[in-house]
């Protein structure tokens, strides 16, 4: 449940992120702000996606 929560809270946050950086693009936002902001949504993707549970030891 708390994963899919993550997940559609990412997503949003993608979405988000690449709404401002199309006003980015157009001039009307910073596009220096704008790009780190999609990388980074983006790369929290990736890792949340990569985010498996592993052996710790004993």
């Amino acid at each position: 449940m708390a994963r899919t929560i993550g997940l559609w809270l990412i997503v949003l946050f993608i979405i988000i992120s690449f709404i401002l950086n199309l006003f980015g693009l157009l001039k009307i936002f910073p596009l220096i702000i704008t790009a780190p902001l999609l990388f980074l949504s983006l790369l929290s993707l990736v890792l949340f996606l990569n985010e498996r549970k592993r052996f710790k030891g004993l």
